[in-house]
Formats: structure tokens, sequence, C-alpha cells
């Protein structure tokens, strides 16, 4: 009974402490918060980011919390590395004079100016004061998904001259049908060029990783013939020779039934055979002949092909949900009906086309029998002019287990950290891989220098990394929502090939900065401060630190013209109603030829006038033309022959229409004179099918007709 009645007696106090506070206490948190105000430094951070709160802060700027200090307290404490403190311990450390919750209180009412979240729904855009900063831009899906990033970076050569397949793996959205026979293709092609490279390394006794026990096992008990054996290698040359002679534009004179190098029936014996030489196993005699035949390929194919290295031998695809990250739902397969069936298992996206495949690196860069990726930062401050920065520093995520081709379990190929953290490390991983799974950039560049190929870090992989980072962010340039104020901190995952080129795979928005390991624990609070020095100190002071953010690519300015409200307006005469002539009477006295005074001289102008042409063609000089008198038009047209037909006349035109071939001088220097004020494209002489018509209308109207357009 006592221990509830002081407990009662505590929370009365403490709603008495928040009522009532201490007036020095208050004093200066009103004296703070109104320089806050005044200065538009009031902030809202939605997430777990304790680093940006407390940067803010320490620039002088006031929090508003939109949410209860409960939840706020709990949020915090979830971000944070409490070392096994209480919730209530670590929010006394971080406010332990309840100041920060108090100037909170205060500015609840006034407008944001800095606003950093992880969701991006949570702050519309459009309701944004142009005066406000917010984390991310708008109908980023362009850049951020996976389908949306495949789908731009093929419009790459619109942008620049650079080639996607130089740093993209070629990829497909398989729900869209034509880029599913596309990948059907590129499959198909594909375990061409793996199986030369087969007959190749198997020629020279490499040791290949994907060769297992069973595949060991199945070698001495299948065995494929020699017809057989020739067939495939003949089929491959040609599928190959088909290839580089399309890329050399010599197929445009080809039919479409001699481009199909194979039928689908003959297909369907070669993959089958394929799977028994690359997966299965089975052996069969090589000459030197079609060793030497595969070799000259594959030497070809390596000058126009910039993926042919990435390959490998088991044409193994990746394939990927397009809007889904930390590695949710993504599979690696081998065989094409597998991937085929993997992708229709879901109808919902495959509707949307949201299912993307992509081609598989098989020959990664490893450090100590290891995969591992890296995880790059860089910054965007503005869409127009397209400005970049690059972080300087990385930091490497390993695979729990040791690399190999024999299992395409994720745990083996996937390297994201939401994975592997809930995995233990295998004991047949080596022991210089860290327990943690992380590696900073400086470890691995000690760890190529070791390998003698330390000058490789800065002429090959950090500048790949950033004409990728460039490259696809120019061709999304265009889809996204260019706001001023506005930045976004984006995370970029990079494969490193055999010779250390670097692949981009994908580009994270709202990257984490969970301190996870003390890899990320120190890095990651590095990059969120440096994101604010080049957000705002860099606003107030162009000269100002930027931490470890390089400006890499600022776009010139592209001019956007404003819309100004002006109607377009088309003017144009009206055509006055002529003076009505007498109707045209049948005569059965044929027409002559050229209507004129003197007889035929409008036809000896023609002819003389195309005789000239014939003399001036032959190389002779034509005789000049007199110019014709002018003489006054008779005031009746001689009347033209009827059309004859079976058993009766039909006269050219009716009664009620009239013909203006002639006019009085008087009325052409007039009509002239109007007609140098008319619009281009307006007759002179009109047929008499459209006579009546304008008749009518100028009789209803005499004011110029004007065409109002709005633009």
């Amino acid at each position: 009974m006592v221990q509830m009645k002081k407990k009662a007696s505590t929370g009365s106090e403490d709603k008495l402490h928040h009522a009532a506070p201490n007036p020095s206490r208050l004093r200066k948190a009103k004296a703070l918060a109104d320089e806050a105000v005044k200065m538009r430094k009031i902030f809202s951070v939605k997430g777990p980011y304790p680093v940006i709160r407390a940067a803010l802060r320490a620039r002088g700027w006031v929090e508003q919390r939109t949410h209860g200090a409960k939840q706020h307290r709990s949020s915090v404490n979830r971000a944070s590395l409490n070392d096994g403190k209480s919730s209530d311990d670590a929010e006394r450390e971080e406010d332990p004079d309840e100041l920060h919750d108090l100037m909170s209180r205060l500015v609840r009412n006034e407008m944001v100016y800095f606003c950093w979240t992880n969701r991006r729904d949570a702050i519309s855009t459009k309701n944004l004061h142009k005066d406000q900063i917010v984390n991310y831009f708008a109908k980023a899906g362009s850049l951020v998904t996976k389908a949306g990033l495949c789908v731009n970076l093929r419009n790459l050569y619109w942008f620049d001259s650079a080639d996607p397949d130089t740093f993209f793996p070629r990829c497909y959205r398989i729900g869209a049908q034509d880029e599913k026979h596309a990948f059907i293709e590129d499959y198909r092609w594909t375990a061409c060029t793996s199986f030369l490279r087969w007959v190749v390394e198997r020629d020279q006794g490499a040791k290949r990783s994907v060769q297992t026990v069973q595949g060991q096992r199945k070698q001495s008990k299948r065995q494929l013939t020699p017809l057989a054996f020739s067939q495939m290698i003949s089929s491959a040359l040609k599928v190959c020779q088909e290839y580089l002679q399309s890329l050399e534009h010599g197929d445009i004179d080809t039919s479409l039934e001699m481009a199909q190098v194979l039928s689908q029936k003959e297909w369907a014996e070669y993959l089958n055979s394929y799977y028994l030489c690359v997966h299965g196993g089975a052996s069969a005699e090589i000459s030197n002949y079609f060793v030497s035949c595969c070799k000259a390929m594959l030497q070809r194919l390596e000058a126009v092909c910039p993926q042919i290295g990435i390959d490998g031998i088991n044409n193994i695809w990746i394939i990927k949900p397009g809007a889904k990250s930390r590695g949710r739902g993504i599979k690696c397969a081998k065989r094409l009906d597998q991937i085929l069936q993997l992708v229709t298992s879901d109808l919902m996206l495959v509707k949307d086309s949201k299912w993307v495949v992509q081609k598989y690196i098989e020959r990664p860069f490893l450090i100590y029998g290891t995969k591992f990726d890296v995880r790059q930062w860089f910054l965007v401050t503005d869409w127009n002019p397209l400005t970049v920065w690059f972080y300087k520093k990385c930091y490497l995520r390993f695979s729990t287990q040791p690399y190999s081709l024999d299992t395409l379990d994720r745990s083996v190929h996937l390297c994201n950290n939401s994975i592997q953290k809930n995995l233990k490390p295998s004991q047949q991983r080596h022991g210089g891989v860290p327990a943690d799974n992380m590696w900073l950039d400086e470890q691995f560049r000690a760890f190529l220098a070791s390998q003698g190929k330390a000058a490789q870090w800065e002429t090959v992989v950090v500048p790949g990394m950033k004409k990728a980072v460039i490259h696809a962010l120019q061709t999304a340039q265009d889809l996204m929502e260019s706001r001023k104020n506005t930045f976004e901190l984006y995370g970029a995952d990079f494969v490193l090939g055999c010779d250390l080129h670097p692949w981009l795979i994908e580009i994270n928005a709202s990257p984490t900065m969970a301190p996870s390991t003390p890899v990320t624990a120190d890095l990651c609070a590095a990059v969120q401060e440096d994101t604010l020095r080049v957000v705002l100190d860099r606003r107030v002071d162009r000269a100002a630190n930027t931490g470890n953010f390089q400006l890499i690519y600022k776009q010139a300015a592209v001019e956007v013209p404003q819309y100004r409200g002006i109607n377009l307006l088309v003017e144009g005469f009206n055509i006055k109603n002529p003076r009505p002539l007498p109707p045209l009477k049948p005569s059965n006295r044929s027409a002559p030829k050229c209507l004129g005074t003197a007889k035929g001289k409008g036809c000896t102008a023609r002819r003389r006038s195309h005789r000239s042409g014939e003399l001036k063609s032959n190389g002779a000089e034509p005789a000049p033309l007199l110019p014709e008198p002018s003489v006054p038009p008779p005031t009746k047209i001689p009347p033209l022959h009827p059309a004859k037909t079976a058993d009766k006349q039909v006269p050219l035109c009716d009664k009620s229409h009239s013909v203006v071939l002639w006019k009085s001088q008087a009325e052409a220097s007039h009509v002239s004179s109007e007609s140098e004020h008319a619009p281009q494209g307006s007759a002179e002489i009109l047929s008499h099918e459209r006579l009546p018509l304008l008749n009518s209308q100028t009789k209803q109207s005499s004011a110029p007709p004007v065409l109002q357009i709005n633009v």
C-alpha cells in the first residue's frame, strides 16, 4: 500500500513538473526557440536517425516532434547502440535537462524548414513551401527500382556515348512479352558462348569451380557420341557467327528464314545436350580442330561483347522482384524452363512487368575464396542542373559461405547484410574474412596491395563506379521531379569482376544507416554528418568543408521557358464575292487548246519554254522569250466541248455554277492588292465547286474571320 501511494505521488509530481517547469530553464528554452524561429531553423526527423538529430541541434536547430515523447524514446533507442543502458538512461543522456523537449513544445505550431524521413509517403512534395528542405525526390521509381533502372539504361545513347553493357549486366523485364522473347534469345546465345568456353577450358585442363563431385561421377557414366558433340560445336559456331554478322550489319539482306539458324526443335535438343555437358558432367572426345575453332570464335566475341567475361560457362541468371529490397524474393537459376517457371508463378507481378531477370556475374573477384559486394554512397542535390556528390569512402559486405557454383543458395550469392546477418559463418570459409562480414575500403586496398594490385583501386574501381553512377542518373533525369531545396542520399551496390571492373547491380533509396557493425557504426555516422555539411553548411558558405563528399558531376543548367499565358491568334482575310458571269453554254465545237486573245500565243509560249528546257539540257543557249503584251481579257468565255457518253451529252457544269477565269483590269488590280496581305497558300483562281460555298459564307458575314487557339 505504501509503495502504491509513493508511485501515485511520483506520477503526480511528474505531471506537475511538466505543467510548471523551472522558470530559468523555461526562459532559456524560449530564447533558443525564438531564435530558431527567427532564423528558420525548425526541423523534423522521422525514423531512427540520432546522428541527424544531434548534428542539427549542434547547429542551433530546434526539433518539432510529431509523436509523443514515449514513441520518440523508443525509436531513438532502437537505432542507437545502448551498450546495455536502459531507455531512460539513453533519453537522459540525449536530453539531460529536458531542454530540447521543452523547446519542441514551444515550436509545435511553427513551420518546419528541414525534414529528414525514411518514408517517401510521409510527406507530399506538392504541398511544401519553396523554403522547406526535404531529403528525397518524388518519382524516383525510374532510378531506385530494378525494373526502372533496367529500362532507363537502355536509353543511355540519347544522353551519352557510353554503352550500358560495359557497367550494367544485361537485364530484361520478363513480364513484358517482347522482352521475354529477347531474354530467351539471349539465353540461347549465352548457352552457345558458354559451351565454346567449356570446350576450351576442358582442353586446357583448367580447374573449374563449377565441377562438383556429383558431376565427376556422372562424367564416368555419361558420354556423348562424337557425332552429337561435333553437331553441338557446329551449331554453337553458327549461332555466334550469325551474331557477329548482325553486329556488323551483314544480315540486312538476309531473309528471316536464313537468320533463323536453328529451329525450335534443334534448340531444344541443343540445350539438353548443353545441360548434359556443363551441368551433368558428360564427357566427349575433343579434337584439336574444334578447340582451335572455339578459341578463334571466343577471341572475336571478346572484341565486341563487353560482358562475355562475366558469363562463365553455367549460364546462370538471377531473378528479382522489381520493386522489393533487402534481397527479398531473389533467386538464382540456370535452366531456361526453371527461370520461366519461377517468373510465371506470380501472375500479378507478371502482369505489372515487375519481375526482372539479370545475367549473374559468374566470375567475380574473390577475397579468400569468398564473394563480396561494395556499398557506395552518392548524393544528388539538384536535377537541373544535375549535381552529383560521390563519397570517397565505402565498405564491403561478405558472404558467410565460401563461393561456389555447386549450389545456387542465396547464402552464397547474395551479400546483403539483411540476409547474411541471420546466418552463421561456414567453417570452410577462410579465416581472413571478418566475423562481422564487413570491411572498410582501407582494408580492401591493403588486400589489393598484398596481391600486387594496389594501383587498380584508383585506376579501375573508383573511376568505373563514378561513371556508372553518372550514367544511371543521366537516364533518369527527365523522369525525376526536379524541386529546389531537395536532396537525396542513395546507396549503390557494385560487384567487381575478376579483372576488378565494377558492375552496377542496383541503386537503393533511403539506404540503411543502422550501426549494425563497428564498420557501419563509424562510417554511417560520418556519411550523415557530411551530408548535412553539403546540404546546409555549403548553402551559407560555398567554401565550407564537405567532408568526404566529392563533387564529380555538375551539368550545365538548362533554362525552362516560362509560360506567359499569351493566346496564339491566327488571323486571315475573307475573299470578296466576285461579279457573277454568264453561265457556260454547251457547244458542238471543240474547245480551243489554249485560251488567249492571240491565236495559239499561250501554247506557243509553253512549247517555246519546253523547247528552251531541252536546249538547255543539251548544252545550247535557249532563245529569249518575248513578254506577251497585256491585252484586256474578253467579257465572254469561248464555249467548251461537252463530255460525250454512249447515248447523251453531259454538260461540264451546271447553270447554277460559275467559273471565275477572267477579271477586268480594275478588279484584277484590286484583288492583287488584297492578295499581298492574304495568308500564304490562298488561291487566286477558285474552282467552280468552291464558289457557291464561299458566296453563301460571305453573304452572311463581311467581317474577316479570326481563329483563336489557346495554348
